[in-house]
């Protein structure tokens, strides 16, 4: 008993003694530098990179908006943090002014901004930082989350296909409505007359059918519109879909001009042309034949030109 007092009592009296000796074990532990929670142990003579959070999750965002966010890294290592360069993924995101050289010890940031427009759904993006660690001197940091559209509009972009002798044809756009509150959309106009749109309702407040059909008579070409409706959303007012019509004629010839080289022609020429009858109509030719020319452009000996010849095709 006596012998554990006097234990207790030369502790006692060497308290401090004894919390030196273990603060220099504690150093001696980490190779002389003192560890302390909460702080930044650098150590080694190259640079170290190490982000807090290479990945970051935005969540759900309406598409459209613009998604920022700075990734915080730190140099832990002993010698300068040189970053050369960060490379985006895509046009849709950019990366502002970033830290290009840290201390030991310090912090750094690479502003990403994200540009939503056009997506729709689950995204992710990737960001590649290349620095002077020769651990890993590329280090790729994520960036991800779902999109979500007040009103998805399916095909955005309609395309139709049209002979110029065709009465009519049609494209079908889908409508849905992604917000609680129910969707109302006024009677949709058209901004050429070589298109008309009908609205059918599938589901009153939330499904809509946009039939776009084009008008005849249509000129061979192309014909391009945009079909606009107002929406009771006050995230999307107004609802534009954009049409184009590949108008074929309704026969094609290809190519329609068959260039020759200079005359004299060495040698015998021979040249395919393509007849395609695009219309619902049987398409009758005659034989063919060459147009006469003057003597005074073609010499004696090629008076006569060989007959040509005409071969059917089976159209697939």
């Amino acid at each position: 008993m006596r012998a554990q007092e006097g234990f207790v009592k030369g502790a006692a009296a060497t308290g401090m003694i004894a919390t030196v000796a273990l603060s220099t074990l504690a150093a001696e532990t980490n190779g002389g530098a003192l560890s302390i929670p909460g702080a930044v142990v650098t150590g080694g003579d190259a640079p170290r990179i190490q982000f807090a959070t290479p990945i970051y999750d935005f969540g759900r965002v309406k598409s459209g908006d613009v998604v920022k966010h700075t990734y915080v890294f730190t140099n832990v290592g002993g010698a300068m943090l040189q970053v050369s360069n960060v490379q985006v993924s895509c046009g849709c995101t950019t990366a502002g002014e970033w830290s290009r050289q840290v201390e030991p010890g310090k912090t750094g940031n690479i502003p990403i901004q994200f540009n939503s427009a056009s997506f729709n759904g689950q995204v992710g993006k990737a960001i590649t930082v290349t620095c002077n660690d020769t651990n890993q001197p590329a280090v790729v940091l994520q960036m991800k989350g779902t999109m979500w559209k007040p009103v998805d509009i399916t095909p955005q972009f309609a395309v139709l296909n049209v002979t110029a002798e065709a009465a009519s044809t049609s494209t079908t756009v889908r409508i849905l409505n992604n917000e609680e509150a129910p969707l109302a959309l006024s009677a949709p106009a058209s901004s050429s007359p070589a298109f008309a749109a009908e609205l059918r309702t599938n589901q009153p407040g939330k499904e809509f059918q946009l039939i776009i059909k084009t008008v005849p008579p249509l000129p061979a070409g192309n014909a391009q519109g945009q079909v606009t409706m107002k929406a009771s959303s006050t995230n999307m007012p107004v609802i534009n879909v954009s049409v184009w019509a590949n108008v074929q004629p309704v026969i094609t010839v290809m190519p329609p001009q068959i260039g020759l080289g200079a005359a004299p022609l060495a040698n015998a020429t021979a040249a395919m042309v393509s007849i395609r009858n695009n219309g619902t109509n049987t398409l009758a030719l005659s034989e063919p034949a060459i147009q006469s020319f003057s003597s005074k452009t073609i010499s004696p000996a090629r008076r006569s030109p060989p007959r040509p010849e005409l071969r059917k095709q089976t159209r697939r």
